[in-house]
């Protein structure tokens, strides 16, 4: 039986002082991995608005083995290459999942499309 949810993800994380701008570029690369992924709706990564080096990540997913697909990628094709975003983190992100209705999530991208 599918599943009457999608799944958003979510990563609070900050940046090591100094790696602010490299940690964004480097999220921001990650995410357009992820949209590209089958099985990812949308994702997107957010800057703080007070300039701390904290960023918001998110990405959501129509079920749990494309958010596996999705991390596989990433590993196989960013972090083998360019080392991971870890050296470049402030401490542990802060990771959750979370179910989104799919009627809230297809009301929500109607509503954008029509703006």
């Amino acid at each position: 039986m599918k599943s009457e949810n999608y799944i958003l993800e979510t990563v609070v994380c900050s940046s090591r002082s100094g790696t602010d701008a490299r940690l964004h570029r480097m999220l921001s690369t990650r995410q357009l991995l992820r949209r590209r992924i089958d099985g990812c709706l949308h994702a997107w990564v957010s800057r703080s608005s007070d300039g701390t080096g904290m960023f918001l990540v998110q990405a959501i997913y129509q079920d749990r083995e494309a958010i596996k697909k999705a991390a596989a990628q990433i590993e196989e094709k960013l972090d083998k290459h360019d080392g991971g975003i870890e050296s470049l983190l402030g401490g542990p992100p802060l990771i959750g999942y979370f179910d989104l209705d799919k009627d809230d999530v297809t009301i929500l991208i109607s509503n954008n499309d029509e703006s």
